[in-house]
């Protein structure tokens, strides 16, 4: 007998990847257009804070070289979006579990939140981060951002980000081989809804479907759900 289509394994690849974006650019346009680079809203007291960066490089604001690396990134980006889509068709097709197409359906989902940004934010809004090439920089602009304009070219976007949990932020003890007096912060990078469902995800995948990550012949039908 096959499976209801509202409780599918395809129903719940797209459910997940449904919720994840929506949530994820709802709250990436609000902060956009309500917050200004570098503004702060403490959600609770000093650990959890809403603050606005925009990251012209990977996830938690890993970024490298300049508009080239950028326009660079963006491509892998399709690509592996491409990659990731076509192996979740392909597992499912094969009678994946709930739990795999789970952990896929995340990643998949939050590497397509941070594409949008790439690929549109520079189209659609009117100022954003930009690469600076004769000083070799990134470089902040004022105000708040509108819709219209455009900042940027296809793909040149950066990613906006807000989530900041300094949990620990403190000055580690003297004796500390090397960075003994300096300044320290946990967790320090700032990330968004798409980073934190590409992360869940892996997690996930490792923690309770390793077995049918490693099958050789594709994950295993009775993968657990």
């Amino acid at each position: 007998m096959s499976d209801n289509r509202w409780t599918s394994p395809r129903a719940l690849a797209i459910a997940i990847m449904a919720a994840v974006l929506l949530a994820d650019q709802l709250l990436k346009l609000w902060v956009k257009t309500h917050m200004a680079i570098g503004e702060e809203i403490h959600v609770a007291g000093n650990w959890f804070i809403l603050h606005f960066t925009e990251n012209p490089g990977m996830a938690f604001g890993m970024k490298f070289w300049g508009s080239g690396g950028k326009i660079a990134l963006s491509i892998f980006r399709l690509l592996a979006i491409g990659a990731i889509g076509y192996y979740l068709h392909l597992i499912i097709s094969r009678g994946a579990k709930h739990g795999i197409v789970l952990g896929i359906a995340l990643i998949m989902a939050g590497a397509m939140g941070n594409m949008i940004d790439s690929s549109l934010y520079g189209l659609i809004f009117d100022s954003g981060t930009t690469y600076h090439a004769d000083g070799g920089y990134w470089a902040a602009y004022p105000g708040v951002s509108q819709l219209g304009g455009g900042y940027t070219g296809f793909l040149q976007g950066c990613v906006v980000d807000m989530f900041y949990f300094p949990v620990i932020d403190t000055t580690l003890p003297s004796w500390v081989p090397f960075w003994g007096g300096e300044p320290f912060v946990f967790f320090r990078p700032v990330f968004n809804i798409a980073d934190a469902a590409i992360s869940c995800g892996v997690i996930y995948l490792l923690l309770f479907q390793r077995k049918a990550l490693m099958a050789t012949d594709g994950p295993q039908l009775d993968a657990a759900a």
